[in-house]
């Protein structure tokens, strides 16, 4: 006990004076590409990508906390450091959360239930439950760490391992998805360019994961750590990475399988009146009895 207050003594907001230059930077870069998200998201009517929305503004405020910070080198106070603590800390799950529902989609379209390793009406469920409850466990831990550091620290290392199991969890669940469907093909999945955003989910997945991984051991270091005490730490495994999860989307936008979505539906080759591969083939080999 008396080693951690000694420890917790010795708390300090910042081991380094955060740079003004590279947080303005962030802002323009998450406020630019969440406008372009929000822009697509209302065009398409794209609802399932609003929590990924929410991860950029969180994103912009957080580095907005930073330049406050920066403003204030070296007497920080704890309003700014918070800020940029709680939301850059949870950004990431919210980017998940969208990510998780477009597999559903990417399932519903491709006509592809069968194939997958859970049914799609608990994909979203499940995994969402388990974004909800790394996302309150990482909020929770931030706030704790105002008044008990170690605490804190060890309830946002909990939350992050949640992310970081659930996630692993998520890409098995991809991946058997995609390797079934493939060997197995839905007569949707033939007709339909819907690999290229299941590519997308995997380069999230691993993107997110690496910076998950990267806050874990930070936060296990403690706030005297090595990763703690040098700035471009942040930068390269969380900022980079999370802008390029965002910029990834803009690339593959997920308004593309909203639209096929609406398509399939009204051509009645949706979930209800989509044909299997196998059935395709089978009716293809019997002869036309009317030619």
């Amino acid at each position: 006990m008396t080693e951690n207050n000694a420890q917790e003594s010795t708390f300090e907001y910042y081991r380094y004076n955060p740079s003004l230059a590279a947080a303005i930077i962030f802002v323009a870069l998450f406020g630019l590409v969440t406008v372009i998200h929000i822009y697509r998201v209302v065009r398409t009517k794209t609802w399932y990508f609003v929590p990924f929305l929410i991860g950029g503004v969180f994103e912009v405020i957080g580095y907005i906390g930073r330049i406050l910070s920066s403003r204030e080198s070296p007497n920080w106070t704890m309003g700014p450091y918070i800020i940029q603590t709680l939301f850059l800390l949870l950004a990431p799950a919210l980017f998940a959360a969208s990510i998780y529902m477009e597999l559903g989609r990417i399932i519903l379209l491709v006509n592809g239930e069968s194939r997958s390793l859970i049914k799609r009406k608990w994909l979203t469920k499940t995994f969402v439950t388990g974004d909800v409850l790394s996302f309150l466990m990482q909020g929770g831990g931030g706030g704790i760490m105002t008044t008990s550091l170690h605490t804190g620290q060890y309830v946002v290392i909990g939350g992050l391992v949640v992310q970081l199991l659930f996630f692993g969890f998520f890409m098995v669940t991809a991946l058997i998805f995609h390797t079934r469907i493939h060997r197995r093909p839905t007569n949707t999945s033939l007709s339909v360019p819907w690999s290229r955003h299941q590519y997308a989910l995997y380069s999230a997945s691993i993107l997110i994961l690496v910076r998950s991984v990267f806050r874990v051991i930070e936060y296990a270091e403690g706030n005297d750590g090595f990763l703690l005490r040098h700035e471009y730490f942040l930068y390269i495994f969380d900022s980079v990475l999370m802008w390029g999860t965002m910029a990834l989307f803009l690339v593959v936008p997920p308004g593309q399988l909203t639209q096929m979505l609406a398509e399939a539906k009204w051509n009645g080759t949706s979930q209800s009146g989509g044909l299997d591969y196998e059935m395709v083939v089978t009716r293809e080999r019997q002869p036309d009895k009317h030619v």
